[in-house]
């Protein structure tokens, strides 16, 4: 059959991708094109976008990009109907791929919606226009299913596809020494995959890097993200010249498995260090309006995913005006103490219990499969 991806970022990137290996090992005749980034084209993708050019963020940046917006759905169009695809996967990405949905159904193509938008927590009204649209919802975090039990329509928890991906991640017994780095304990950054996320973040988590010489701090760079750009976000801050936070690109979960805590931009970013045993500060801030219009309609106690999942504040969370030197000093000092490190990982054991078993994105290219063959 013919499958075609939309994924806009890079967590829909590396699903999108596992799915697709997943998919070839199912249908053996399958043909996948469609919008990724470099782990879907590796995967064999014929990838005609790439998500590094679709990444806007919050209401302010959407409104200023608009005319930007328009040509990528006209693009977007004209790619499928040339592709004749037997179905379409969409993977996330909400505010582009319920827009397209629409378009896709009057096109009489069938829908597979691989990870569910987050309408949970905010515009729930949309879970109307998702069940007529989308003629399978496929979801990966446990009260999901529920939430759309509400509403009467059953989707399929095919559990969370990190877990597998985590599974087989090889071993790297000498990252230390690639990239050549003491032996103090790791503080990893994770400011976030996409460029305006990363200028807001990245400053004031490096603000507490002085007080903290026992660790070294490394940044997590992000797929498609230069090395410069990092370096001159670098460059505005004033660090003792052996404290000076290395960069290492591409090698975020690497970067995990060898770390002893973590700052972490809000996102998948909190779930994937969770599954590492990293105790770790949640951290967000953004375009003052974006935020103050988000906070009037998100539904949702929690901003990270492993909050959410356990429905209790395993982890501290600093968003907005919290997010400072004093308050990040004060939580990154309390994760580095036994007595709350202990607590910590006892709350990621219940949380991969809660997350289902491996198996992610098998699951999820049989019901994909099934919905081609219908």
């Amino acid at each position: 059959m013919r499958y075609y991806l939309i994924a806009g970022e890079a967590s829909g990137d590396l699903h999108g991708a596992n799915l697709v290996k997943a998919l070839h090992q199912k249908d053996t005749e399958a043909i996948c094109q469609g919008w990724g980034g470099d782990l879907m084209s590796k995967a064999g993708v014929q990838v005609t976008k790439h998500y590094r050019d679709l990444a806007f963020m919050g209401f302010y940046e959407v409104v200023k990009n608009i005319g930007t917006i328009r040509k990528n759905f006209k693009a977007c169009k004209a790619d499928i109907l040339a592709f004749q695809p037997d179905v379409i996967i969409l993977i996330d990405y909400p505010g582009f791929n319920l827009r397209m949905a629409k378009w896709i159904k009057a096109q009489g193509i069938k829908i597979a919606y691989y990870i569910s938008p987050q309408i949970w927590a905010w515009h729930t009204s949309r879970v109307h226009s998702i069940k007529k649209l989308v003629d399978r919802m496929l979801v990966i975090l446990p009260f999901e299913k529920t939430f759309y039990q509400q509403y009467n329509y059953e989707v399929d928890f095919v559990g969370h596809p990190l877990l597998d991906h985590l599974k087989h991640l090889p071993p790297a017994p000498d990252f230390r020494k690639q990239y050549h780095l003491d032996d103090r304990p790791i503080i990893a950054l994770l400011p976030g995959s996409r460029k305006q996320e990363i200028k807001k973040m990245l400053s004031g988590m490096l603000a507490v890097v002085n007080d903290f010489k026992d660790y070294q701090f490394i940044i997590a760079g992000a797929p498609s993200i230069p090395i410069s750009y990092y370096q001159d976000l670098i460059s505005d801050q004033n660090f003792g010249e052996a404290f000076i936070p290395k960069i290492i690109a591409n090698e975020t979960y690497q970067l995990l498995a060898n770390s002893h805590a973590a700052l972490v931009t809000s996102g998948t970013a909190t779930l994937e260090t969770a599954l590492f045993n990293v105790p770790q500060v949640v951290c967000y801030t953004g375009n003052p309006l974006s935020y103050q219009l988000a906070r009037r309609l998100i539904k949702i106690k929690y901003i990270s995913l492993v909050n959410l999942v356990l429905d209790k504040p395993l982890v501290t969370e600093l968003i907005q005006a919290d997010f400072n030197k004093k308050k990040i000093t004060a939580e990154l000092n309390n994760i580095l103490s036994k007595k709350y490190r202990e607590k910590i990982f006892s709350g990621y054991g219940d949380l991969k219990i809660a997350l289902g078993n491996a198996g992610a994105s098998e699951r999820a290219a049989e019901v994909i499969y099934a919905v081609g063959t219908r």
